[in-house]
C-alpha cells in the first residue's frame, strides 16, 4: 500500500494513493488541496504511478517542489520515507508491506547523443513547455519548419530519428508530444533553457541552416 501524510496547520491528513495520477496544489480541483498554504501554486506538483512505483514532478511552480531538501529538475522516483515540500507545506511518502528494495530510487535512463541539428529540431519542439501549462502542446511541424526555414520533410525526418534515438515507438498518444516530455525527464532539454529561449529579448536562433536530411 502506498500512502501520503499531508502536513497542515490543521494537521496531519492521510491520502491513500490508489489512482494512477494524484495532482498536487492550491486549486480545488486538485486530488491533495492545500488551499491553506499561499506559496503553494494552483497546480503544484503531481504524482504518478508506474510498473515500480511512483515518481513526483513539479508543474513549474513558483516555489519550486522539493523532495528530502532538493529541488526537482525532472520526474524523481520516490521510496518509502521521502519528504516532499511543496512551499511551506510537508507530506511524507511512504510504502507499506514492500521489501526495501523494492522502494530504492533507481538511476534513470540519459539522454542519447544528439547531433547539433537534431538538438535544434528538439528545443524548438519543446519551446512551447516553457510557458509551464499542464495541457501546453509542443510545437507544430509547421511552426518548425518556419523557425529553421526548410521544407516540413526535412523537421519530420528529423523528428524520425529523434523518436529511433529515445524509443518513442507507435503507440497511443500523439508521438511529439511523448518525444517532448521524454526530452524533459532525461534532461536532453532543460525547463530553464527554455525559459531563456522563450524570451523575446533571446528569440530561438539556428547557429545556421538546418540542412535537409536524406532518408537512411
Amino acid at each position: 500500500m502506498y500512502y501520503l501524510e499531508v502536513w497542515q496547520p490543521q494537521g496531519r491528513d492521510v491520502v491513500v494513493l490508489d489512482a494512477q495520477r494524484v495532482s498536487m496544489g492550491k486549486a480545488r480541483s486538485n486530488d491533495v488541496v492545500l488551499a491553506s498554504d499561499a506559496t503553494v501554486s494552483r497546480m503544484h506538483a503531481v504524482l504518478e504511478r508506474f510498473a515500480g512505483g511512483w515518481c513526483v514532478r513539479d508543474l513549474a511552480a513558483r516555489n519550486g517542489t522539493f523532495v528530502n531538501g532538493q529541488r526537482l529538475l525532472g520526474d524523481r522516483q520516490l521510496r518509502s520515507g521521502d519528504e516532499i515540500r511543496l512551499g511551506a507545506t510537508r507530506l511524507v511518502f511512504t510504502a507499506e508491506g514492500l521489501d526495501p528494495d523494492e522502494t530504492e530510487t533507481q538511476a534513470a535512463k540519459s539522454a542519447p547523443a544528439l547531433t547539433p541539428r537534431e538538438r535544434d529540431v528538439l528545443v524548438a519542439l519543446c519551446l512551447p513547455l516553457a510557458s509551464g501549462d499542464l495541457f501546453t502542446e509542443p510545437a507544430p511541424i509547421r511552426q518548425i519548419a518556419d523557425t529553421f526555414v526548410v521544407t516540413e520533410a526535412a523537421v519530420k525526418q528529423h523528428l524520425l530519428h529523434l523518436y529511433d534515438k529515445f524509443g518513442i515507438y507507435s503507440g497511443t498518444g500523439s508521438r511529439r508530444v511523448r518525444l517532448a516530455n521524454e526530452a524533459i525527464r532525461r534532461g536532453a532539454v532543460s525547463v530553464g533553457e527554455l525559459r531563456i529561449a522563450a524570451c523575446p529579448e533571446a528569440p530561438l536562433k539556428a547557429p545556421d541552416k538546418l540542412r535537409e536530411v536524406p532518408p537512411p
